[in-house]
């Protein structure tokens, strides 16, 4: 028993030390995996713009602070483009308003009915001007989206006028008139839109604003047609992809969990055409050759672009679909100011896709490439440790470009032929 118990004595007290080693292990690790998921050791900075020299982009970064000064997110998340992407889709803002705007119906001459919303000016704009922002939602979004609230108060409390296109199908409360959905790159509903205020409105001056999907719209409808592009200030499109057919091979990788948000955009884009199934497959719709089985299984965009979507509007392949509604073909045509934002830590769209826009930025006047260390898909929040703010970033730095090329409209220089090149211009004698 003596033995016994001396062994006893002499193993017990090092139990207590290995487990309060294996505990700080355990911690060490725990703060680890936290410090790497959050990105907590990456810096703040401004964005990296890309961009000629020119008197505009100089009055730009002069007077946008947005575009020169650090974007700084809520220190102990904000890192995450995976957190930012997460709040801004279950959240979309903190606290957001409720503008109060009056719903247009638009027949188009397939039998769709197009909608937006019209939400006035609340006070006058620091131009004097009548402008109008005619922005075009994200996949699937329409005016109700929190985002889209957030920013359409934030805009009217500057003095504009927004018109927000509500996407084909997306308003859960608005039944098809026709078999067909918005898509990808169609750009017959923003075209109606558009052209409703330039008649509804005929002295008003328009700011075209895209987020995500539906940037490649905007820029694209710019880039089909230049006379898309009269009484047009700018262009703003937000964390859009540019090229369809480049991202498929990236949307199935799993590399920054894009797999998986490829799958959970599936999901939701099944839930919308089920929603329209009677209108879009039903007896007495023109209806499209659609694989249905291909759809109750897709776990995929693509899947579902090519067993449906594409055929809206007859596109053999798709291929020819991701081709034809991709703004990469069009978006050199863009003559207009161009500000296109993108974030390094977007989990959706690839880092190889943001050549478009950079090459597109160094070859042309008239644009500029912001990206962005932080903010992920449409999240860039600001905040100060943990909760953040109702105003993000992409808020202001889209109304900032926007105030300060009216302002540029104002007074800008009397440039010969319209260039915005270098040594082109003459001061203007009120200016």
């Amino acid at each position: 028993m003596n033995v016994h118990d001396a062994d006893v004595h002499t193993i017990a007290p090092e139990l207590p030390a290995m487990f309060d080693g294996m505990k700080l292990a355990a911690v060490a690790t725990v703060l680890y995996v936290i410090v790497r998921c959050l990105n907590l050791k990456s810096p703040t900075a401004p964005p990296d713009l890309t961009y000629q020299d020119t008197p505009l982009s100089r009055f730009l970064l002069k007077s946008c602070p947005q575009l020169t000064k650090e974007y700084i997110p809520p220190l102990l998340w904000g890192k995450s483009g995976h957190l930012q992407t997460a709040l801004y889709g279950k959240l979309g803002r903190v606290s957001s308003p409720h503008p109060c705007g009056i719903r247009k119906y638009l027949p188009m001459q397939d039998g769709a009915t197009a909608t937006f919303d019209l939400f006035e000016p609340l006070g006058d704009h620091t131009t004097g001007g009548d402008i109008t922002m005619v922005i075009c939602p994200g996949i699937g979004n329409h005016s109700e989206k929190h985002y889209i609230r957030t920013f359409v108060d934030y805009a009217q409390k500057d003095g504009y006028r927004c018109a927000v296109l509500n996407h084909l199908g997306a308003l859960p409360n608005i039944e098809l008139t026709s078999p067909r959905m918005f898509t990808y790159g169609c750009t017959w509903e923003f075209a109606a839109m558009v052209g409703y205020i330039k008649r509804a409105f005929p002295q008003t001056q328009l700011i075209v604003v895209g987020f995500s999907l539906g940037g490649n719209i905007v820029c694209k409808f710019l880039g089909e047609n230049r006379t898309n592009q009269e009484r047009v200030l700018c262009c703003v499109s937000v964390c859009q992809g540019y090229s369809a057919l480049r991202a498929q091979e990236t949307f199935l990788q799993w590399d920054h969990c894009r797999r998986i948000y490829n799958f959970l955009m599936a999901d939701n884009m099944k839930k919308i055409i089920f929603s329209h199934r009677q209108s879009l497959f039903g007896r007495g719709s023109v209806t499209i050759d659609a694989n249905l089985s291909g759809l109750y299984t897709a776990t995929s965009l693509m899947q579902i672009d090519d067993n449906i979507m594409r055929k809206f509007h007859g596109h053999d392949s798709l291929k020819e679909y991701y081709e034809k509604e991709s703004c990469v073909h069009y978006i050199h045509n863009v003559d207009v100011p161009l500000l296109l934002v993108n974030s390094a830590d977007d989990p959706l769209v690839h880092d190889s896709l943001l050549t478009i826009p950079r090459t597109l930025a160094a070859k042309k006047p008239n644009v500029i490439f912001a990206l962005t260390l932080h903010g992920g898909h449409l999240g860039f929040f600001e905040g100060a440790v943990l909760f953040p703010q109702p105003l993000t970033w992409m808020d202001k730095v889209i109304v900032g470009y926007a105030n300060t090329i009216c302002q540029w409209e104002k007074q800008k220089p009397i440039c010969q032929g319209g260039n915005l090149s270098e040594g082109s211009c003459l001061k203007s004698k009120n200016t």
